[in-house]
């Protein structure tokens, strides 16, 4: 079956707000990948860069409502290279704001596998957490936040 998970949040902006945050990559960099930058914004059939290093494939984009991507997932050192897949959809809610669902899938069922979709559990419950206080407040939570984007290198792996 491999490991996946699911995190979710609300954020009290319009849908169109929130999709634009993460399929453009100006907004998109101002609360999450803010060091290194993203290379294009997200279309379906595109491969960006995150991070200056990071290869996003897009597979799917249904504006306001859906996009879908694969990635490299993190290998131990003699393990061969795969991907998983990450699918964010976005639901508008009567309030008007918008229900954010991430959910990440295609681990390999091992140690590595494990410990890799713990970290990007994390990760992406950041990145909501980043989103609802930039579009929500203007604020950048994720500024100081990891060790090494003090000293200018994008947290890729965890801090120790």
């Amino acid at each position: 079956m491999g490991f996946e998970f699911r995190v979710n949040g609300r954020i009290a902006r319009p849908v169109e707000q929130v999709f634009d945050a993460v399929v453009n990559p100006d907004q998109l960099s101002r609360y999450f990948v803010t060091l290194g930058g993203i290379s294009g914004p997200l279309v379906a059939g595109a491969t960006v860069t995150w991070w200056g290093e990071v290869p996003v494939k897009v597979e799917a984009v249904e504006p306001n409502e859906r996009i879908v991507f694969c990635w490299d997932a993190m290998v131990a050192k003699d393990e061969s290279p795969y991907r998983t897949r990450v699918e964010m959809r976005f639901q508008p809610l009567d309030d008007g704001a918008t229900m954010v669902t991430i959910a990440e899938s295609g681990w390999r069922e091992n140690e590595q596998g494990q410990k890799s979709s713990y970290q990007n559990c994390e990760g992406w419950s950041q990145m909501l957490a980043c989103m609802k206080a930039w579009l929500e407040y203007g604020i950048n939570l994720r500024e100081g936040y990891y060790a090494s984007e003090l000293s200018g290198k994008p947290a890729l792996e965890p801090q120790l």
